[in-house]
């Protein structure tokens, strides 16, 4: 079984690989919080008054943190506002966050154990449009005679698009890329900009602002990049072809990958051969990605394993699809179970329908994954 615990722990090593991938500041401590009462078991609770965020621990955790009534983000006028009593489903598809990969560190469980992990940053993710709702007011773009434009009721899909990373450039940003981030309330210049598809029980209020509580330690996540661009490479290194003798009977032609073609018939090569070609430069997605370690104050979040790209890349962070989105479903179909009970072992509730800035004023500062990997009998 996994276990979840708060601990103000920071090794020398951890903190110096922070000093090295050149983030500000240093981890504090985690902040002291009054004793919200006797409880069956340890919890983090976060704002919301219908929902809460819980981490089960076999011991009972050193604080708890206290659940102040912090008032949700204003919606902008004429756009849906999310339901204040939406709770997680088995059906229910969260949005994803924008960080930037900075480095990898040596992250050490409290067995002993080595854990190479990656660093995210969140890079102030900020809900910039909806995608698929319908208006509330008439749309701006109407005829000569008054009546609006055909707008379809049902849309493909749903989704949020989430505006980040802060432009402090003279340059800055387009005239059109500011209009439509003013539109949803947001003054700061942010470049990039992703799509997420939810369900539309995650909706959020346009300038909503995310943070990192919107993911739980010992959940997994998936992260998609742009990979390194290698340029053009041989079939050894681009699929892993062992190549031909490295001695007799080999003239020249050491690293070739060999026949490709066909006799005269069809007399042509397969689309999809595996061939030379360009590797790399393409979107690439890293499935069931571990989170261990989520620290509130710098907006980090360590996730096991290495990820694609370079240093400073843009990443997309969602729910892990395989693990965590399409097994609540499986549960669900097979057995009836719903909510808490389709998540996996060791995770009580996710924030729903998302982390946000407010909600983390709530909990502490740093959330760490102390459980043991699971390991073949």
């Amino acid at each position: 079984m996994t276990r979840l615990a708060i601990i103000p722990r920071q090794t020398p090593e951890l903190l110096s690989a922070f000093a090295r991938l050149g983030l500000a500041g240093t981890p504090r401590a985690i902040r002291a919080a009054p004793i919200a009462g006797p409880s069956s078991r340890p919890s983090c609770s976060n704002p919301s008054s219908a929902r809460r965020f819980t981490t089960t621990s076999p011991t009972r955790l050193a604080t708890e943190a206290a659940e102040p009534i912090v008032p949700a983000p204003a919606a902008v006028e004429g756009v849906p506002a999310a339901a204040p009593s939406a709770t997680w489903t088995s059906q229910s598809r969260r949005v994803g966050l924008i960080a930037r990969k900075r480095g990898m560190v040596t992250y050490f469980l409290p067995t002993g154990q080595a854990v190479p992990c990656t660093v995210l940053q969140i890079d102030d993710c900020q809900v910039s449009a909806h995608i698929g709702f319908p208006p509330t007011k008439p749309h701006p773009t109407d005829d000569e005679k008054g009546q609006p434009m055909k707008i379809p009721k049902l849309a493909p899909y749903t989704a949020l698009q989430i505006a980040a990373g802060e432009v402090t450039s003279r340059i800055g940003i387009g005239k059109s890329v500011k209009g439509h981030l003013a539109k949803a309330g947001i003054k700061t210049k942010k470049r990039v900009l992703k799509e997420f598809k939810i369900t539309r029980d995650a909706l959020l209020p346009l300038g909503t602002t995310l943070s990192a509580a919107h993911f739980v330690p010992g959940q997994d996540v998936d992260v998609s990049c742009t990979a390194r661009g290698k340029g053009f490479q041989g079939a050894m290194k681009r699929h892993g072809f062992h190549g031909l003798r490295a001695s007799h009977g080999v003239s020249i032609s050491h690293r070739s990958h060999g026949s490709t073609g066909q006799n005269s018939d069809p007399s042509r090569v397969w689309p999809g051969q595996k061939m030379a070609g360009r590797m790399g430069g393409k979107r690439a997605t890293v499935h069931n990605l571990k989170v261990l370690r989520v620290d509130l104050d710098r907006e980090l979040i360590l996730v096991k394993g290495p990820l694609p790209g370079p240093d400073g890349g843009v990443v997309e962070v969602t729910d892990a699809r395989r693990s965590l989105v399409w097994k609540a479903a499986k549960k669900n179909k097979k057995q009836g179970l719903e909510g808490a009970e389709a998540l996996p072992e060791g995770i009580d509730a996710l924030p729903f329908p998302a982390g946000t800035k407010e909600m983390k004023a709530g909990l502490p500062s740093i959330i760490e994954w102390t459980g043991a990997p699971a390991t073949a009998a």
